[in-house]
């Protein structure tokens, strides 16, 4: 069958790269490309849901405040700046 198809610059190029690489006809080679495409469709399957559990993690050691998280920070692992 003949059809025209435009294809993207980058996608292009590495068929014809492919093509000189192989040897072989840039038809060959879309048509391989095309085919193993097709035959992979069915064999990703779908990911479940990626689901976040909230946890208390207790009260914070006196002294440490939320509201300045660079401060906090500093106050539990040191100083990055001397």
């Amino acid at each position: 069958m003949r059809t025209t198809l435009t294809l993207d610059d980058d996608v292009a190029a590495k068929l014809k790269a492919e093509s000189r690489h192989a040897g072989r006809s840039f038809r060959d080679i879309v048509n391989e490309m095309l085919r193993r495409g097709l035959a992979s469709k069915g064999t990703f399957s779908r990911r479940q849901s990626f689901k976040i559990e909230a946890r208390d993690l207790g009260d914070l050691k006196p002294g440490l405040r939320l509201d300045n998280v660079a401060e906090l920070i500093e106050q539990v692992e040191g100083s990055a700046f001397p």
